[in-house]
């Protein structure tokens, strides 16, 4: 997850890269992107999966949940919001 520096805006998304999709998200690569427009460029959560299909299922799951439920994820693994982004572990 990303996530705004005023911590307002957070998008859940899925790749097979994460330190070069975050790298684009930090950098706006594209500037109509959500992450673009809504300055989300710090990752404050993220989660690791052998197969891309089980990837893709948590995205969802992840999606329809609400944001209060999306923070507390954020803050069990994160609790000060930092961004991880040059801590990424595998």
């Amino acid at each position: 997850m990303m996530s705004s520096v005023s911590r307002r805006v957070l998008y859940t998304g899925v790749t097979t890269n994460l330190e070069g999709r975050v790298w684009e998200h930090q950098n706006k690569t594209d500037p109509k992107s959500f992450t673009a427009r809504f300055n989300c460029v710090m990752l404050v959560y993220y989660k690791y999966f052998d197969d891309i299909t089980e990837a893709i299922e948590e995205e969802k799951r992840l999606k329809g949940y609400n944001r209060a439920y999306k923070d507390a994820l954020v803050t069990a693994m994160n609790p000060t919001w930092e961004d991880l982004s040059d801590k990424i572990e595998y």
